[in-house]
């Protein structure tokens, strides 16, 4: 059966810092991009960041660079999301996926992934 499990979200002071975590179970993450997006209540839901599976580039939306790092663990099968200096418009609620075809090196639109996880809630206020 395959499935995204996420865990890590939670309620956090303006400043602080989350790390999320995408557990991955009946396919081999390493052989495909892998992304996360969020949110927020009204909003479309948005690419925050992503790795390539052609060839490995990484992604990040303008208004998360240089506080969120993405990264993966091959030998766990697992995504993680790491969150820094968190701000109170990055309250959403986030989103792993993976997706296996791509037309391009570019992966933070949503409608190329295969498989979601169930979402978790990052909440930043004080």
């Amino acid at each position: 059966q395959v499935q995204l499990v996420e865990s890590g979200g939670g309620l956090v002071q303006p400043g602080g810092s989350l790390r999320l975590s995408c557990a991955a179970s009946g396919f081999t993450l390493a052989r495909y991009a892998i992304g996360w997006f969020r949110q927020a209540p009204g909003k479309e839901r948005e690419g925050v960041s992503c790795i390539s599976s052609i060839d490995g580039s990484t992604y990040y939306a303008d208004s998360v660079k240089g506080r969120f790092t993405i990264s993966r663990d091959n030998a766990k099968n697992t995504m993680y999301l790491q969150m820094d200096s968190l701000k109170p418009e990055d309250t959403a609620v986030y989103y792993c996926a993976a997706g296996e075809t791509f037309g391009s090196s570019w992966c933070l639109g949503p409608n190329e992934y295969d498989y979601w996880g169930q979402g978790t809630q990052v909440t930043v206020s004080s």
